[in-house]
């Protein structure tokens, strides 16, 4: 927060979180939870995300990756894929007068969405994830976090 003469100035944020259980439609639309749909009002860039889930970024977030991303080095394999994986995947999205949102078929297909799905806040994005795949996942996380905890006390956590 700043004080600008007689007004104060707070600087707005995002912050995504918790998790939200939706369906899919049968042309391929998902309902943006309501908590984030002003947030989300400019639109949102849908692309592939780490652990076949989607990750869905605010257009201003993913700016800021997008330039992370072009900065890769082009000439090491693995930078050229990841650039690859989430730009080449990626697709402008609006939201709909009912705050939804369309997912394209490759990508409900590459993250294997069927009808229902569970949408998680991570910060300053939104996953989207089959629901089975979520449930596993979680389980699996959650029977490692002590191991997990620790290896993230090496980056101050």
């Amino acid at each position: 927060m700043g004080k600008s003469g007689d007004h104060l100035c707070i600087t707005k944020y995002i912050m995504f979180i918790g998790e939200y259980n939706h369906s899919i439609d049968e042309k391929g639309r998902m309902n943006v939870p309501a908590k984030f749909r002003r947030d989300l009002a400019s639109g949102v860039v849908v692309t592939r995300g780490l652990d076949h889930c989607l990750f869905v970024y605010p257009k201003s977030e993913w700016g800021v990756m997008a330039e992370k991303l072009s900065r890769l080095p082009v000439s090491q394999k693995k930078s050229r894929a990841f650039a690859r994986l989430m730009l080449a995947g990626a697709m402008d999205v609006e939201l709909d007068g009912q705050g939804r949102v369309m997912l394209p078929e490759y990508l409900r297909k590459y993250a294997d969405v069927k009808k229902h799905v569970v949408v998680a806040g991570l910060y300053n994005r939104l996953e989207i994830w089959d629901e089975d795949a979520w449930q596993e996942y979680r389980t699996k996380t959650e029977l490692e976090s002590d191991d997990i905890a620790e290896s993230m006390s090496e980056l101050d956590i």
